[in-house]
């Protein structure tokens, strides 16, 4: 008959937090195993020394490395668990009840777990949990560690910083364990995420040894692996006011997106847009968003501003670059009315920028930007701007050239630039780029067809210096000749 396994958890340090069954269970063991580095220190031997008994074995796990300061360190770490779990087998196989020390509890983050995946499923076992150190560090802080509706995060001080500060800047209280040689990390962490000054740090809790500090004035070189940081309940610094941030998406393709852009979406509490562009941003639990038709530009940005009062962090969303005939100046344009909330644009790839790239370089040299919408400017102003840049030899890139309910002014922009321009003047018309429907066209000017062009459409007018190589390649030298 083959003994059984119990994995005994001892809780963080004091001998009298070890459970009564824990007590009980390491007292009539055959055979007590503890893990300790190879320097033969063992804090669960520590801990469990006053229940032992005379007759007993110990079996000491020796690490054959703690750092990961090796070439091979998860091939030599899981060599010595196979080794030790073919010793507690052993022991099994011979019918002696095996007792696995595990300081703390034996399922977290316990060295318990590597032997109970490697014997579980050959031997009875029991596992007896143990008071956590991050019970433990908030019982000796005197503080709640977390209550009510509070979301608690338990995170290794073995992540990156920048995983650690984005976790951590998106709980409400947390405990991070592991530190020793991460220390330096985890202070960093907490500091971007702006919550350094409610850390605090429990060394050894509860045992004979514990310290307690504001993380803030710890020393790293003096800090042990059992430690811990610790934001309790309520540390969470107020909400800030408020702010709208105005957000570029790029003309479609996601990969256009800026990292900058990406986290300002995922940070935001809610978001706000025109519907087609609020669709091309990935849902995230807890984000509200709020969608709305494109040509009411003012009420969506006094809707912004409002929720912002509120104290939410709201993203507009814009298509391209939102400076750009888009959102940036219509939130900014009510923001003045009142100046009490914050504004932020971020820029994105425009939608000129992008056609460009597809078809060469054809905004290679001076250009300008215009847009054929009369909703909101009269018509008269935009073919007198046409007709100065089309007599200043400037390229120009059209926006909104037109829709269901605008008509003429493909056919009307032609017909004026063919008066101070050649028939055969490059045109490239981009349409749907970045966007699955994704289409560019290299033509000329008098071969231009108003009833091919629509709202997804940009289209590039070239100069009298743009070039169309035999490729199809379309650019603007940098180098304009001289008279």
């Amino acid at each position: 008959m083959t003994g059984k396994l119990y994995g005994v958890g001892l809780g963080p340090g004091d001998p009298e937090l070890v459970t009564v069954k824990a007590a009980r269970l390491i007292s009539e063991a055959d055979v007590v195993a503890f893990h300790s580095a190879r320097h033969g220190k063992s804090v669960a031997k520590t801990i469990a020394a006053p229940y032992f008994r005379d007759g007993q074995v110990l079996e000491q796990l020796v690490y054959p490395v703690t750092t990961e300061d090796t070439d091979d360190y998860q091939g030599e770490i899981d060599a010595f668990y196979e080794e030790a779990a073919g010793k507690l087998a052993a022991h099994l196989d011979a019918g002696r009840n095996v007792v696995v020390l595990a300081a703390g509890d034996p399922f977290f983050y316990g060295s318990y777990m590597h032997m109970h995946k490697r014997l579980a499923d050959r031997y009875e076992w029991e596992v007896v949990p143990g008071v956590t150190s991050v019970s433990g560090a908030s019982a000796v802080l005197g503080t709640p560690l977390v209550e009510r509706d509070e979301v608690l995060t338990i995170l290794p001080g073995t992540l990156p910083p920048d995983e650690l500060a984005a976790r951590l800047a998106d709980t409400d209280c947390a405990a991070i364990l592991k530190l020793g040689r991460t220390f330096g990390n985890v202070r960093e962490a907490l500091e971007k995420a702006g919550r350094l000054d409610g850390a605090w740090y429990v060394e050894r809790a509860t045992s004979s040894r514990q310290k307690m500090a504001p993380l803030a004035d710890v020393d790293p070189a003096t800090v042990p692996y059992f430690s811990i940081a610790v934001l309790p309940s309520q540390s969470r610094p107020a909400k800030p006011k408020g702010e709208v941030v105005v957000i570029g998406l790029g003309p479609g393709a996601r990969t256009w997106l800026t990292p900058e852009a990406r986290q300002e979406l995922e940070a935001a509490d809610e978001l706000v847009g025109y519907s087609t562009y609020l669709d091309r941003v990935p849902e995230r639990p807890g984000q509200k968003r709020h969608s709305s038709h494109n040509q009411v530009e003012s009420e969506r940005a006094a809707f912004a501003l409002d929720l912002a009062r509120k104290g939410s962090r709201v993203a507009v969303v814009s298509s391209g670059d939102p400076g750009v005939f888009a959102m940036a100046t219509a939130v900014l344009e009510v923001a003045a009315e009142s100046a009490d909330v914050p504004v932020r644009v971020l820029p994105g790839v425009t939608a000129a920028n992008a056609v460009a790239a597809k078809a060469g370089a054809p905004l290679g040299h001076d250009y300008a930007v215009i847009s054929l919408s009369d909703r909101l400017k009269p018509w008269d102003v935009i073919a007198e701007r046409l007709e100065a840049t089309a007599k200043a030899d400037l390229v120009i890139a059209i926006y909104n050239p037109a829709s269901k309910a605008r008509t003429h002014q493909v056919a009307d922009m032609r017909d004026l630039l063919l008066k101070h321009r050649g028939q055969d003047t490059p045109i490239v018309v981009g349409r749907d780029v970045g966007g699955p429907e994704e289409e560019i066209r290299v033509l000329t000017l008098g071969a231009l067809d108003p009833a091919t062009i629509d709202m997804r459409c940009l289209l590039i007018i070239g100069s009298s210096q743009t070039v169309v190589t035999p490729q199809g390649v379309v650019f603007t030298p940098r180098r304009y000749p001289t008279s």
